[in-house]
């Protein structure tokens, strides 16, 4: 990731945040449409209170690309509770493809080519960062 590419996913975040709830809505919507598998993830779960979860923990993300040695801890703990979840490792691709897309809805015209590049490369570098965590607490488990 570059500077400049950290630099646009924490502006065109700052875009998100005043739909934080609507996009989070989005977000799940998708994600339950293009992989239904993941609905039953949250069949005990009250989705007003991920959604909020959910952009918690981005925005938390999105923060800590300043201090990545400070972040990874926090997403592979993350990934271990995960583990515990059912969370299968598709899974991650299809939350991608969802975050990508909600993105894409609410930036409207400040999504382009450089955006997309610069969230996939963050997604694909804390994405990687949990399902590694993961493994390994599914493998411990085992």
């Amino acid at each position: 990731m570059t500077p400049a590419q950290k630099q646009l996913v924490q502006t065109t975040w700052g875009q998100v945040v005043p739909i934080a709830d609507a996009a989070a809505a989005m977000f799940y919507a998708r994600l339950f449409l293009i992989d239904p598998s993941t609905r039953p993830l949250f069949r005990a779960t009250d989705l007003a209170q991920q959604r909020k979860k959910l952009m918690h923990v981005i925005g938390m993300a999105v923060t800590g690309l300043d201090k990545l040695d400070a972040l990874v801890p926090t997403v592979e703990d993350l990934g271990r509770r995960h583990a515990g979840y059912g969370v299968r490792d598709e899974h991650y691709d299809s939350v991608g493809a969802a975050l990508l897309w909600t993105l894409e809805q609410g930036l409207g015209s400040a999504w382009n080519d450089e955006t997309k590049a610069a969230w996939t490369e963050v997604y694909g570098l804390l994405s990687g960062v949990m399902r590694r965590a993961q493994r390994e607490a599914t493998a411990v488990a085992a």
